[in-house]
Parts: structure tokens; sequence; C-alpha cells
């Protein structure tokens, strides 16, 4: 089994340790770096090449924001995991619509850190639908209306099925669970998937949740995945 190769990013040294500690002894797990700022991040990237980035939000000069949008601009990017100390934040939700494919607390047990970074290394998310509604009804603001006018420009490019399929996602769902639903293959799923992500720019499964609740498509969708129109 090849080791999922994971850089550390965060200003405290010991914070760094304490992770370095939880998560290097893992067996599947190798630390190829720590950084101490955001400004070291893309060089780091270049010289160690990581699968996963664990990326603290708040940092003194280049904070983990900055960073991950300057990472994902990249064809190359690593996947991103943003670490915080707040459930709700609007640092939270841009490093999410800029490609961090989910965020975990710093207070989160060590078990649950190394299922995230497994996860995302292998394309997962690690952000439940709940998370998404609190992040996004945090940020509600004057600029929500224009938000959705852009997201469902965005979402008009979509053909019928793959807005389905981008309406599932943003409800949390795994691909077999979407599949059963919408009376499709896994592999059906993943290829709509695939072509969401392409044709609406995207980098993963978040940025489709994200852009469908913009959208106002989970509205539109009850709880129990029925079309209330």
């Amino acid at each position: 089994m090849t080791a999922i190769r994971l850089l550390l990013v965060d200003d405290d040294p010991l914070v760094r340790a304490g992770l370095s500690f939880m998560l290097g002894g893992a067996a599947d797990i190798e630390i190829v770096g720590e950084a101490a700022d955001g400004s070291e991040v893309e060089e780091l990237v270049d010289r160690v090449h990581p699968d996963v980035v664990l990326m603290d939000i708040r940092m003194p000069s280049v904070d983990g924001l900055t960073a991950t949008e300057r990472l994902r601009a990249r064809g190359d990017a690593p996947q991103i995991v943003v670490l915080t100390t707040f459930h709700a934040d609007e640092q939270v939700l841009r490093a999410l619509r800029a490609g961090a494919a989910g965020f975990v607390l710093k207070d989160t047990p060590p078990a649950e850190i190394l299922d995230a970074v497994r996860r995302v290394a292998v394309g997962d998310p690690v952000l439940s639908p709940a998370v998404t509604r609190q992040l996004m009804e945090h940020a509600a603001g004057t600029t929500t209306d224009t938000r959705r006018t852009r997201a469902r420009e965005r979402i008009a490019a979509l053909g019928e099925r793959e807005r389905e399929v981008a309406v599932a996602v943003g409800q949390g769902l795994a691909n077999a669970e979407i599949a059963t639903g919408l009376f499709m293959s896994v592999a059906t799923v993943k290829t709509h998937v695939s072509r969401i992500l392409a044709k609406l720019d995207l980098n993963n499964r978040v940025q489709i949740a994200l852009l469908a609740y913009d959208a106002g498509l989970l509205e539109e969708t009850g709880e129990d995945g029925e079309d209330r129109h």
C-alpha cells in the first residue's frame, strides 16, 4: 500500500508537533513536510509533492484561505483539508469555494482527522449537508441574490440528468445512493459527476454542493428528495 503523503501547515509549532505525532503513527500516512505559514506552502508542495495538505485557516503572514486559493489555481494541486477552530466561518466557506475538500476542527478526535485525510486522498469530501447549510446561512447577506443568479446561470449549462445528480451531491448522497435514487449505475453517476466538474470548472464534490445550494436547488427539493414544484 502506498502511503498518503501529508503536508502540515500551522503557525503553532505545538499544534504541528501534535498533528505529526497523531497522524505520523498511522501505517498509511507519511508526513512529508511542515510549514509555519501559507507563504511557504507552494514551494514545499513543489518539493515534497503531498497528496493532502492539512491547512490552518488563520496564520499571520499568508493565511490558509490565500494559500488554498493559490494551490487550487494550479493544475496539479493536492487535496486540501482546512483546519479551523470554528464551525461557521466565512473564511472556511471561502476556502471551500476555492476548492478545499472539507474542514476539520482543531479539537476533532485524532481518529476523525485520520479519516478525513484518508477520505480526501481518494476524492471524497469531508463535509456534511448540515454543516454546508450552517456555513451558507452564516454567510447569507446582501450578496445572496447576486450569488443565486450567477449560480443559476452556471447550473443552466447542465443537462437534466446532470442537474439531478448535482442536487443529489448537494444532499450529501454517496454515488451508490444517487444511483439507486435516480435508477442508474454507479459508473454512470461517476461519469455525470466528472462531466459536472468539467462543465462548471469545479474541483470537487464540495463545490458542486455549494453551487447547488447557491442556486436554490436544495430548497426546491425536499429533504426526501422530492421536487416541490
